[in-house]
C-alpha cells in the first residue's frame, strides 16, 4: 500500500499560467535555473529563517524518514511566505487540491508549501487519498484519480518527468493563445493600444511614404525645365537592385546597409538640388572640384539682393533642408528594409516581377507621355558625376601645359601694339549683355531702338564702329572667368583655372599695354568691394574700386555704382586730365548685373553730383522680390538694365570721346535661364569703337558687321582667341 507521501498530486493552473512559463513558474513554485535571479527582497522584509532540523540538514528536501521507517513529508522550512500566497492566488480555491496529496513537483525536489503537508509521523494510520474534483482530474480524462504506484516513491526523478510531460502537452496545447506573445509596442502614450486603427493606418501610410521618397530621389531629374509629371512615371533599375541586395543580406548588415545607401541617396538628391540651382543660373551642373567657393558668392549676392535677412534666412532654410534630407532618405531606406524582412515571401515575387517588367520595358523602349518607363537614369547621372570629377582633377596637368604657351612672350615691347600708339584704348565689360538682348522677340525691338540711337550719337561724333560675336566660357554668371579669358587668350572655364593664372607670369592684353611703357593702365571695377589682389597680375598701374570713385548714393541691389556714375569719375579721375600719358583702361559696368531691380536710369551727367541724386531714382525703382516672381518681368528689367549700360557708355563716347578714342566693349556671357529660356547658346556681342577710319581698316578682313548691332551672320570668335588677334591686328 502506497505511504501518504507518495501519493500523486496534481495541480492545475489557470490557463495563462500554464501558457506562459515565467507565470507558471511563479504558481507552481518552480523556479528557472537558467533565468536571471530576481530582485532581492530587503532584508527587513523577509521572514526569518526556521531552525533547519537534522533530517533537513542531511540534504534530503523530499520525504524524510521517521523512526518507524516510514515516509513522512513536511514543509520545507525555506518556503517562503510571499510565495505561497502567490500559489493560492494562482489556483482557484474550488480546485484546491487535498491536503492528503502530495504534488508531483515535491517528488521532483520542489519545496512543499505549507498548505501541502501531511500528518505527521505519530499518526495512527494514513490518510487516504480524497476523491479529486473535476478540475483536478489528470488530462487523459479519467474519471477518478488513481493513487500512485509504489514506485513513484521509489523514483521521483521518473514523477517529476511525467509532470513536465503534462506541463508541455498543455504549454503545446495553447501556444496560440494571444497571451503567449509578448504585447506589441505600445506608441507615445499607449496610443497604439488605444487606436489599433489608427496605428495600422499609420503604419502602412509611412511604409508607403518611404517608398514614394525613395522613388522620387531615384527619378528626379537634375534640371527644373526637365521636371513634369511624367518624369516620375518611370521604373528605376537602381530601385530593384537595392530591394534584391536588402533581401540577400542578413539582419544586422541589413539595417547598416539600408543606414548607408539611404544617406547616399540623400547626398545625390542634395546634388541633384545644386544642380537645378546652377542650371538656372550657370547653365551647367554644379562642379564637386571647383565650385565650392561660389557658395559664399551667392551669399553674398542675396545679401545684396535681399538684404542680411534674406542671407540669414536662406542659410538656415539650406541647413534645415539638408539635414532633413538626409535624414529622411536614410530613416525611409530604414523602413523599406524592415518591410522586405517582414514580408519577404511577397518581397521576393515583387521583385522578380518587377525585374523581367524592367528588362522587358527596356528592350522594347515602352514610353509614357514621351518618357522611357524604364530608366537608369540614376546610374547614368552617378557615372557622370563620377566623370567629371576625373575630369576636374586631371585638368589641372592639362591647363599647365596650355599655360606656357604664348606666341607674344618673347616679342619685344617696342614691337607690340604699334598701331596703336597715342591712342587711348578703353576695354569696357557690359555685365550679362548676352546674345538673347538681341535675338529675343520680346526684347529686340527695344534692343534695336537704343542700338540705333548709340549710332546716331557716335557717328555725330565722327565716330565709326564694327560688331561681331565672342563665345563665352560660362553662362549667367561667373563674370572674372570670361574677363580672364578675353584678357590672358586662355580659356578660363573654371575657378582652379582662374587661380592658376592669375598666380602666374602668363600675360594679358593689358599687361602687354603695361609692357611697352607707352601707356597708363588703370582699371575701374566698380563691382569690387573687397581687396582683390589678382588686379596686379592683369597689369594695372591704378585700380580704382567701388570705394575710391566717390560715390555716396544707394547700392541698386548687387551694384555699388550705377554705370553713368563710373564713367563720369573715370573721366574726373583720369581720361580729363590735361597733358597726361594716353590710357589703357579696363572698366566693368555692373548696373545690368543680377537680379535687375532696382535699376538706374540715365539722368543729365552735370546733375551727376556725388551719387546722392540716385536716392529718389531708387525709391522710384522696383523691388526685386516683387519682380522675380514673373519671368516675363524679369525678362523686361533685363532688358531695361542693358539699355541704360549701352546708353551710359554710348552717351559718355559722345561727350567725352576724341579722335585718339578707341573703345572695345562686349558683353561678358549671357544671362540667367530665366532670361535666356534654358539656350545652350554662349554667344555675347563685341563692338570696336574709334575715331580714326585707320583703326577699323587693320580689322577690315574679320568680315564684321558695320555698327553697333552684329548680324546674325556674323563671325563667332571664342573669346579665348580675340587676344592673339587683336595684337596680331595691331602689331603694326
Amino acid at each position: 500500500m502506497p505511504s501518504p507521501g507518495s501519493a500523486r498530486k496534481d495541480v492545475r493552473v489557470p490557463l495563462f499560467t500554464r501558457s506562459h512559463p515565467l507565470a507558471q513558474q511563479k504558481a507552481t513554485g518552480e523556479t528557472d535555473p537558467t533565468a536571471a535571479p530576481e530582485a532581492a527582497t530587503p532584508p527587513e522584509q523577509q521572514a526569518p529563517p526556521e531552525p533547519a532540523t537534522p533530517d533537513e540538514r542531511s540534504g534530503d528536501t523530499g520525504s524524510a524518514k521517521t523512526p518507524d521507517g516510514a515516509d513522512s513529508d513536511k514543509p520545507d522550512a525555506s518556503t517562503d511566505p510571499t510565495d505561497t500566497a502567490d500559489s493560492a492566488k494562482a489556483v482557484d480555491p474550488a480546485d484546491a487540491p487535498d491536503p492528503a496529496k502530495k504534488p508531483a513537483s515535491a517528488d521532483a525536489g520542489v519545496p512543499a508549501t505549507p498548505a501541502d503537508a501531511v500528518e505527521p509521523a505519530g499518526s495512527a494510520a494514513p490518510v487516504a487519498p480524497a476523491e479529486p474534483s473535476e478540475s483536478t482530474r489528470p488530462t487523459d480524462s479519467a474519471d477518478s484519480t488513481e493513487p500512485a504506484d509504489s514506485t513513484d516513491s521509489a523514483h521521483p526523478a521518473d514523477t517529476a518527468e511525467a509532470a513536465q510531460s503534462d506541463g508541455d502537452a498543455d504549454a503545446d496545447a495553447l501556444s496560440d493563445e494571444p497571451s503567449s506573445q509578448l504585447p506589441p509596442r505600445a506608441g507615445w502614450f499607449g496610443w497604439r493600444a488605444r487606436f489599433p486603427l489608427a496605428a495600422r493606418v499609420v503604419r502602412v501610410g509611412t511604409s508607403v511614404l518611404a517608398g514614394a521618397l525613395l522613388l522620387v530621389a531615384l527619378v528626379v531629374p537634375d534640371r527644373l525645365d526637365r521636371m513634369s509629371f511624367q518624369s516620375f512615371l518611370r521604373l528605376p533599375v537602381e530601385l530593384i537592385v537595392l530591394a534584391v541586395v536588402l533581401l540577400v543580406l542578413p539582419a544586422r548588415a541589413r539595417r547598416i546597409a539600408a543606414v548607408v545607401t539611404g544617406a547616399f541617396v540623400g547626398l545625390s538628391t542634395v546634388l541633384k538640388c545644386l544642380d537645378m540651382g546652377f542650371y538656372e543660373t550657370l547653365a551647367r551642373p554644379f562642379d564637386l572640384v571647383f565650385d565650392w567657393v561660389l557658395l559664399s558668392d551667392a551669399a553674398d549676392w542675396m545679401k545684396d539682393s535681399f538684404g542680411h535677412s534674406g542671407e540669414v534666412l536662406a542659410i538656415i532654410g539650406v541647413i534645415v533642408l539638408l539635414i532633413a534630407v538626409l535624414a529622411g532618405s536614410a530613416l525611409a531606406m530604414v523602413r523599406l528594409a524592415d518591410v522586405l524582412a517582414k514580408h519577404r515571401p511577397m518581397a521576393v515575387r515583387t521583385t522578380l516581377v518587377l525585374g523581367v517588367v524592367w528588362i522587358m520595358c527596356f528592350t522594347l523602349s515602352v514610353q509614357v507621355g514621351g518618357v522611357t518607363l524604364a530608366t537608369k537614369g540614376y546610374s547614368q547621372f552617378l557615372s557622370n558625376r563620377v566623370k567629371y570629377v576625373r575630369e576636374g582633377l586631371g585638368d589641372a596637368d592639362v591647363f599647365k601645359k596650355q599655360l606656357t604657351v604664348d606666341a607674344f612672350a618673347k616679342t619685344p615691347p617696342d614691337q607690340l601694339l604699334t598701331g596703336l600708339r597715342g591712342k587711348d584704348v578703353l576695354f569696357t565689360f557690359i555685365e550679362s549683355y548676352g546674345r538673347v538682348a538681341l535675338d529675343d522677340p520680346t526684347m529686340a525691338p527695344e534692343m534695336d531702338k537704343t542700338l540705333t540711337a548709340g549710332d546716331a550719337r557716335l557717328k555725330a561724333a565722327g565716330f565709326s564702329s564694327r560688331s561681331a560675336w565672342l563665345r563665352s566660357p560660362v553662362t549667367g554668371a561667373g563674370s572674372w572667368l570670361a574677363h580672364s579669358t578675353f584678357l590672358s587668350g586662355l580659356w578660363i572655364k573654371n575657378q582652379q583655372r582662374y587661380r592658376t593664372v592669375t598666380t602666374s607670369t602668363r600675360a594679358t592684353l593689358t599687361s602687354y599695354f603695361q609692357k611697352t611703357g607707352a601707356w597708363r593702365t588703370v582699371g575701374i571695377v566698380p563691382g569690387v568691394r573687397k581687396s582683390w589682389p589678382e588686379g596686379k597680375y592683369f597689369g594695372l598701374d591704378n585700380i580704382y574700386d567701388s570705394t575710391h570713385l566717390g560715390y555716396q548714393g544707394p547700392y541698386f541691389s548687387w551694384t555699388p555704382v550705377p554705370d553713368q556714375f563710373s564713367l563720369e569719375s573715370f573721366e574726373k579721375l583720369e581720361y580729363g586730365k590735361k597733358n597726361r600719358d594716353p590710357i589703357m583702361a579696363e572698366i566693368i559696368l555692373a548696373s545690368s548685373h543680377n537680379p535687375w531691380s532696382p535699376i538706374a536710369h540715365t539722368i543729365p551727367w552735370n546733375q551727376l553730383g556725388d551719387g546722392t541724386i540716385f536716392n529718389q531714382i531708387k525709391k522710384e525703382g522696383t523691388n526685386p522680390t516683387e519682380v522675380w516672381k514673373s519671368a516675363k518681368r524679369v525678362r523686361t528689367e533685363y532688358r531695361k538694365a542693358i539699355q541704360y549700360s549701352v546708353d551710359s557708355l554710348t552717351q559718355w563716347v559722345q561727350r567725352y570721346g576724341n579722335k585718339n578714342t578707341v573703345l572695345v566693349f562686349l558683353g561678358d556671357h549671357q544671362p540667367v535661364p530665366t532670361v535666356t529660356g534654358g539656350t545652350a547658346d554662349r554667344d555675347v556681342p563685341i563692338t570696336i569703337v574709334a575715331h580714326d577710319p585707320k583703326v577699323l581698316d587693320k580689322i577690315s578682313s574679320w568680315g564684321w558687321t558695320d555698327g553697333l548691332k552684329p548680324a546674325d551672320s556674323a563671325p563667332v570668335l571664342g573669346m579665348d582667341k580675340f587676344r592673339d588677334r587683336f595684337m596680331t591686328a595691331y602689331a603694326k
